[in-house]
């Protein structure tokens, strides 16, 4: 089971002679279970690529394989497919529409073909299991604070059961502790759910702590696929295409060209954190 791009191209305006494309031989697997970060500055084809997955845009050429199944086939699922594959776009929060936070998170199921009581129970176990509280059920969207109405949007594609979760820039606008709040969530899906989750961030900190692949684009390519450690360890070549490396990475690597014998493959501040007691406690034994 898996989700595969074979040589996928996307072309997105054809002026005379020239040929601009949003994805370029893009071959990708994303396989059950993964935490994947996936980066790029503005305009690197993020956002398209994650539309390719479940089928919202169709390849110029190449193939989407799901399971092994061409999703353009004639005889596949396409719309069950998008149950399974779910995409939260920015401010997913815009979408919302009913008229309480209980019926828009039922719209989906519904839409799939379950009955409405069957909706409702699906609906408010994933309303609790982004921490949305019972008692705002019944609230209109409308009235609600902007990290509660990423919450309900969450739901809302969470109520669909997907086997993965794509989420396009999640915590943008919110809060420092909403960011961190729907980060968490994010966490505890994959933790307890085994849902994959491909996030789409332009923090470097966040897929850093977050995700165990990292998935960098760069004019519509793969630049880099692989362990989030072995990708940050190219600072030069992401910082010649607008991107930094964690700020515990950057000063690890400050510290050792100072002389300090840190290791360099630190990603988070807690491992800084460590790295530096375990190099002062070596020198602590020695003397």
């Amino acid at each position: 089971m898996s989700i595969r791009l074979e040589h996928v191209n996307y072309i997105y305006e054809e002026s005379g002679a020239r040929t601009n494309h949003a994805l370029k031989d893009v071959n990708l697997e994303i396989h059950p279970g993964e935490f994947i970060g996936v980066v790029g500055h503005t305009g690197s084809g993020k956002s398209t690529l994650i539309q390719h997955l479940n089928g919202l845009v169709r390849p110029s050429s190449g193939s989407v394989y799901y399971n092994g199944k061409d999703i353009f086939g004639d005889d596949f699922p396409l719309r069950e497919l998008r149950g399974k594959v779910g995409v939260c776009f920015q401010y997913p929060e815009y979408q919302l529409f009913e008229a309480t936070v209980l019926e828009d998170v039922c719209f989906g199921p519904m839409n799939f073909g379950k009955s409405k009581e069957e909706a409702e129970e699906i609906a408010k176990k994933a309303l609790k299991d982004v921490g949305f509280p019972e008692e705002m059920f019944q609230k209109s969207p409308f009235e609600l604070s902007g990290g509660q109405k990423r919450r309900v949007a969450i739901a809302g594609i969470l109520a669909m059961e997907p086997e993965y979760f794509v989420l396009d820039e999640p915590t943008a606008g919110l809060d420092p502790a909403g960011r961190d709040q729907i980060l968490a969530l994010l966490s505890e899906l994959h933790r307890k759910k085994g849902m994959a989750i491909l996030l789409v961030s332009h923090s470097m900190e966040d897929v850093a702590s977050y995700a165990d692949r990292i998935i960098v684009m760069n004019h519509g390519k793969v630049m880099y696929d692989g362990d989030k450690r072995d990708v940050f360890s190219h600072e030069k070549e992401l910082e010649s295409i607008g991107l930094s490396v964690p700020f515990a990475r950057s000063l690890a690597s400050d510290l050792k060209k100072k002389g300090f014998p840190i290791r360099e493959d630190i990603l988070t501040l807690e491992e800084a954190k460590e790295a530096v007691m375990e190099v002062l406690r070596k020198k602590r034994d020695k003397c």
